[in-house]
C-alpha cells in the first residue's frame, strides 16, 4: 500500500498549473527581494557564537530567548537607510517588482503596527515606518511593491510556530486572531496597492486557515497575488525551494527566490558572492524555463546595502537593459535536443532569442525546423546575415554571422525571427 506521503505528493503534482491571472507578473521575469530586520544587527553572530546557517534565522538556530532578542530593537537606528535610493537602483537593474520583508520569523514588524508595539516605529530609536517609505518610493518610481509576511512562524509571539521546536502547547488560533490577521489587514488597507503577499513556511497551518488568509487578502485587495508558500496548494503561483531551479521547463506561473551569496539577512562573514556572469546565466535559465527570478539583497543594520551587492547588480543590470527584449515578456521554451555550453534560449511568439555567453564567430544551431525570416542583434537591432539548411547528416541547421567587433565578446543576445509562432525542436537523428 502506498504511503500517505506518496499520495499527497502525487496529488500536489497532479493539480492544475498555477495561474496568477496577472499579466504584469507573467512578463516581469526579474524582481528584488529585500531581507531586513533586527537580525541585521547581529550580522550572523550572538555572544561570540557564529551561526553556520542563514543569518535571519539566528534567533531560532542559536536559541536566543525572546526577551533577550527583543532588546535589539533599542539598538536599531538605520540612519543610512534610503528607500528611494534602493528603488532607483532596482529600476536601474531592470527589476520589475520589489518584495520587502514586512515581518520575518523573528516577529518584528517593519511598519507602525497597531496590534503589536514590537515594531520599528514604537520600539526603536529610529521611529520611522520603513514599509511606508518603500511604499512612497515605489509610487514615485512606478515600481510594483509586494510584502513578505511570515504568517505561521513568529518566534516572539508565545503562540507562533517555531521550526525544530516543540509547538504542541501553543494556541496557534489565538496568534492568528491576535496578530497575523490584524497585521495582514493593516498591510492591505494602509499601504496602497499591494502587488503580492509573499507568505512563507506554513508549517502546521491547516487548509482552512490558509484559505482564511487567502480570503482576507482577496476581500481587501482582489488583485493582490498570493504566493505559493501560503501552503496547502492554495497559492496562485509556484514558489520553488530557495535557490532551486526546476530541471525542466515548468508550466504556469512560478518564481525562484534566490540569494547573491549564501544568506538572506546580512551576515558580516559571508563573502561567498556569486559573480555577475553567474547571475546573468541563472536569470536567463529561469526565464527560459518559464519563471521569474526574485533576487535578494540584505542591507546592513545601518540601512547601507553591501557594496558587493551593488557592484554585482550594476553589472547584471547592464546586460538586462541591453537585452530587455530577450528577457521581459518571454515565454517558456520547450525542450531543445541539445544543451548549449555557450548559451541559452528564450522566446516570444515568432521570435527565438539566443543568449550568447562565450565568444563566437558565428552562432550555429541544429535541429530547429522553423522557417527563419530574419536575424538581428538585440542590443542595437542591427540586421545579421544568416543561412539555413541541413548538415551532412541531414539535420536542420541555422548559422548566424556575428559582427566582427563581437568576435571576442560574451554576454549578448541575437533574435531569430520565425514564420511560425513557436520554435520547432526536432529530435536528434543519426
Amino acid at each position: 500500500m502506498k504511503s500517505k506521503t506518496f499520495r499527497e505528493t502525487k496529488k500536489r503534482r497532479d493539480k492544475k498549473m498555477q495561474d496568477t491571472k496577472q499579466q504584469w507578473f507573467k512578463e516581469a521575469k526579474f524582481g528584488l527581494f529585500i531581507h531586513w530586520g533586527l537580525y541585521a544587527l547581529l550580522a550572523g553572530e550572538y555572544n561570540g557564537k557564529k551561526t553556520d546557517r542563514i543569518a535571519e534565522w539566528i534567533m531560532n538556530d542559536l536559541d536566543i530567548p525572546a526577551e533577550e532578542y527583543e532588546k535589539l530593537a533599542a539598538q536599531f537606528n538605520p540612519v543610512e537607510f534610503d528607500a528611494d535610493g534602493i528603488v532607483r537602483k532596482a529600476k536601474e537593474w531592470g527589476m520589475k517588482y520589489i518584495v520587502f520583508t514586512s515581518k520575518h520569523h523573528e516577529g518584528f514588524a517593519m511598519w507602525d503596527s497597531k496590534c503589536s508595539d514590537y515594531n520599528v516605529v514604537k520600539a526603536t530609536p529610529y521611529g520611522r515606518d520603513i514599509v511606508r517609505q518603500f511604499r512612497e518610493a515605489c509610487d514615485r518610481h512606478g515600481m510594483k511593491l509586494g510584502f513578505y509576511y511570515s504568517q505561521a512562524q513568529d518566534w516572539h509571539d508565545p503562540d507562533g510556530y517555531m521550526h525544530r521546536k516543540d509547538n504542541s502547547g501553543k494556541n496557534y488560533r489565538a496568534y492568528l486572531e491576535r496578530k497575523c490577521f490584524p497585521q495582514l489587514r493593516e498591510l492591505l488597507t494602509e499601504y496602497g496597492e499591494v502587488a503580492l503577499i509573499w507568505f512563507d513556511t506554513p508549517m502546521g497551518t491547516t487548509r482552512e486557515e490558509s484559505q482564511e488568509m487567502v480570503d482576507l487578502v482577496k476581500r481587501l485587495q482582489p488583485n493582490c497575488i498570493v504566493s505559493g508558500r501560503i501552503g496547502n496548494g492554495l497559492g496562485e503561483y509556484m514558489t520553488t525551494g530557495d535557490n532551486f531551479i526546476p530541471r525542466l521547463p515548468y508550466e504556469g506561473d512560478w518564481e525562484v527566490p534566490a540569494t547573491l551569496n549564501d544568506t538572506w539577512g546580512f551576515n558580516k562573514d559571508d563573502h561567498n558572492w556569486k559573480d555577475a556572469e553567474e547571475i546573468i546565466h541563472l536569470l536567463v535559465k529561469i526565464n527560459s524555463r518559464g519563471g521569474n527570478y526574485l533576487l535578494n539583497i540584505g542591507p546592513e543594520a545601518s540601512g547601507h546595502v553591501p557594496e558587493e551587492s551593488i557592484k554585482i547588480l550594476d553589472e547584471v543590470g547592464k546586460y538586462v537593459n541591453e537585452n530587455e527584449e530577450a528577457i521581459f515578456g518571454t515565454k517558456r521554451v520547450g525542450i531543445y535536443a541539445y544543451e548549449l555550453d555557450w548559451g541559452m534560449l528564450t522566446r516570444k511568439d515568432h521570435k527565438l532569442y539566443v543568449h550568447v555567453f562565450k565568444p563566437r564567430r558565428r552562432v550555429e544551431l541544429l535541429n530547429i525546423g522553423n522557417r527563419i525570416t530574419g536575424a538581428y542583434l538585440v542590443a542595437d537591432k542591427r540586421p545579421l546575415e544568416f543561412e539555413t539548411g541541413a548538415t551532412c547528416e541531414g539535420c536542420s541547421s541555422i548559422e548566424v554571422e556575428v559582427p566582427e567587433e563581437y568576435f571576442d565578446r560574451k554576454n549578448y543576445s541575437i533574435c531569430l525571427e520565425m514564420e511560425e509562432e513557436e520554435p520547432i525542436f526536432e529530435p536528434i537523428i543519426g
